[in-house]
């Protein structure tokens, strides 16, 4: 973050600004995203922000776009990826709950929690939702499911997810990929073969024990 705030001089850049807001956001929740804070967190005057962004409301748009795009539309993007089986598809799929950089949990929280007490947030989550979910369903339709149980396995697939994320339930790694097969096998009816879990397993940098 220093780099960003450095690179356009005293007033900062947009993207630190983005970057102090989101972890305000992630610490402390939206209460905190405020101008004054932020500005003495990157030790930049107040007045440096409208540069920037014309009020705070256009910075929490700024971080509204920012969960969107990362969250929902590195999911689509997964369950669109080319696979060999429904499994591998799910497998794809699985990168976005063991890859920061493909799905902020985190950062899917502090939205969630923000949408409590916003009915404008509530429904950009909902949106999300939906869309989310439409693409795990068109996933399974792909590989031959008929719409109404495509749907439901979607569901399933992806409110089990959201479930981990809400309970802030965290598993020991080695765990977590022990239980994956299984959790492929409920999800999609297909049981992963071998070299389909060495691919995960092989980009996630897991050696199976």
């Amino acid at each position: 973050m220093e780099q960003a705030v450095n690179d356009s001089g005293w007033r900062g850049s947009q993207e630190g600004w983005l970057e102090a807001a989101y972890e305000a956001l992630l610490e402390s929740g939206v209460d905190s995203v405020k101008i004054l804070p932020l500005a003495k967190k990157l030790g930049l005057s107040r007045t440096s922000f409208y540069w920037f962004f014309k009020d705070r409301e256009e910075l929490l748009s700024a971080l509204i776009l920012r969960w969107r795009d990362k969250n929902t539309g590195n999911l689509m993007k997964q369950s669109e990826a080319y696979a060999e089986s429904l499994a591998e598809a799910m497998l794809n799929v699985f990168d976005c709950w063991l890859n920061k950089d493909l799905f902020d949990s985190q950062f899917e929280f502090a939205i969630r929690s923000w949408a409590l007490q916003s009915p404008e947030i509530q429904v950009e989550v909902q949106q999300a939702d939906l869309a989310r979910i439409g693409a795990l369903s068109r996933m399974f339709v792909r590989f031959g499911f008929d719409e109404e149980p495509a749907d439901v396995r979607a569901r399933t697939t992806y409110l089990v997810q959201i479930g981990y994320i809400s309970m802030q339930s965290t598993e020991d790694i080695g765990l977590r990929m022990k239980r994956i097969p299984e959790y492929i096998a409920i999800y999609t009816g297909q049981i992963p073969q071998q070299r389909e879990l060495d691919r995960f397993y092989a980009r996630h940098g897991y050696k199976q024990g």
